[in-house]
């Protein structure tokens, strides 16, 4: 699944660089969604970042693109692997410029993990 975002001064920080707390929310954000989209019913929370990678400098203007692809899925938790590209203003084509791998655990009413169904594409 792929999700966009484009950086805009409010994002910067004081060297005119995007935050990487700023980043780190929206990669938290758009991982979320995928996973919410490949389990329909499930409520997830994040419990992990594997080491988070920034790669280069991300300018104002830049409009990001969020890769995230499914990696693996344990008994209540899955796993997604994220890489963001950036086309920065005047750019003929994307660089990455970060990537990590996050982990959701599916959550019951009560708040306890609990066990994840398969979903309709077939993942176990």
């Amino acid at each position: 699944m792929d999700n966009f975002t484009l950086v805009r001064p409010e994002h910067l920080n004081h060297h005119g660089y995007l935050f990487g707390g700023v980043m780190l929310k929206w990669v938290d954000e758009n991982a979320w969604m995928a996973a919410t989209r490949d389990f329909p019913g499930c409520t997830f929370v994040t419990i992990n970042m594997d080491a988070c990678h920034f790669k280069l400098p991300v300018e104002n203007g830049a409009i990001l693109r969020y890769h995230m692809e499914y990696a693996e899925r344990g008994k209540t938790s899955v796993i997604y692997l994220v890489v963001v590209l950036a086309d920065e203003p005047g750019a003929t084509e994307e660089k990455e410029v970060f990537s990590t791998r996050v982990t959701f655990v599916r959550l019951d009413e009560n708040g306890y993990p609990c066990e994840i169904p398969e979903n309709e594409q077939g993942r176990k």
